[in-house]
């Protein structure tokens, strides 16, 4: 792959092929960062699953990066008050399936009760193909919206692993201190070897990677920090 002049500059500064420690690796994320605006650091970690074995969770990250979330509540009458003042950006119930259902998604996490999934669900094409529909799994169809709200707003994230065992996850940005966004790569670490299927054999993780929006990738020895 052709890389751009300013690309293949950064890589310069470190070893392709070497695994470092975390703190060292995001130095070099930030060294290597080039674009004008303030990147964001990514996290990329290898599994070793099987083809029917999959990994998927939620985790506050300990230190936000990011402005505060719209959050949009699917949700009765009787449940409306709640979400207002746990901070929803959106609140209601079939006037905003309406809505959504025209293609509106100016939000940035959907919740719902589960009373209000029959009618949700009929969301999938808008709300699955950006990755918004409301999950069981992931914690946002409940009942407990004021504790979802703040659990969402502190900096809850979800992270899953893709087809091919990789979870791709954003843990901070290049303008934070490496301490903070090292805090937040463990954080998702540990969440993701909690969530190590009771089946699965082996190193479980085999790899994992940190990078800036733009930057190379640099692989860091995961396994030296616990």
């Amino acid at each position: 792959m052709k890389r751009g002049k300013k690309y293949n500059e950064s890589a310069k500064k470190y070893t392709v092929d070497n695994a470092y420690q975390l703190s060292e690796a995001l130095g070099l994320v930030k060294t290597m960062a080039y674009a004008k605006f303030d990147e964001t650091v990514d996290l990329s970690v290898k599994l070793n699953l099987k083809k029917n074995q999959s990994v998927r969770d939620t985790v506050v990250l300990p230190n936000q990066f990011r402005g505060e979330k719209k959050i949009l509540v699917f949700c009765k009458p009787e449940k409306e008050k709640e979400a207002q003042e746990a901070g929803a950006a959106f609140v209601g119930a079939d006037d905003l399936v309406e809505k959504v259902k025209g293609g509106w998604t100016e939000f940035d996490v959907a919740v719902a009760t589960p009373d209000m999934m029959k009618e949700v669900g009929k969301l999938g094409m808008v709300l699955g193909r950006k990755g918004l529909m409301p999950n069981p799994k992931t914690g946002t169809v409940t009942f407990d919206l004021k504790g979802t709200l703040a659990e969402l707003q502190k900096g809850r994230v979800e992270f899953r692993a893709d087809k091919t065992g990789v979870v791709h996850l954003a843990v901070g940005k290049v303008s934070m201190e490496s301490e903070k966004v090292a805090e937040n790569v463990m954080a998702v670490v540990t969440e993701i070897k909690r969530k190590r299927p009771a089946d699965a054999k082996g190193e479980f993780i085999h790899t994992v990677s940190v990078a800036s929006t733009m930057g190379p990738g640099v692989w860091v020895a995961i396994r030296d920090q616990e």
